[in-house]
């Protein structure tokens, strides 16, 4: 993708931060306590699975982190951006 629709994507997503080097996206969710991690790590990896675009997961009490980059493509690829809006969207819905 280039920078001009990189940028117009990551407008439709304000909670999610673009890495230093440009090749993923990322958002960190907090939590009270360990269960509301554990669900949304598993939320996200079920999303992966479903959208055939796995996430890079991290979390522990309190927090996950989502993180989405196309490895094949070397960077950021509109697959990256619907994922973090559908996991969004599924967020939102709780």
């Amino acid at each position: 993708m280039d920078e001009e629709r990189i940028a117009g994507a990551m407008a439709g997503l304000p909670a999610w931060q673009r890495s230093d080097d440009g090749t993923r996206i990322s958002r960190s969710f907090a939590f009270k306590g360990f269960a509301r991690a554990v669900e949304t790590a598993n939320l996200a990896a079920w999303l992966g699975n479903r959208r055939n675009h796995h996430p890079d997961i991290a979390f522990g009490w309190g927090y996950c982190t989502v993180s989405f980059t196309s490895h094949d493509a070397g960077g950021l690829t509109e697959r990256d951006f619907d994922c973090a809006a559908r996991l969004d969207a599924l967020m939102d819905g709780e």
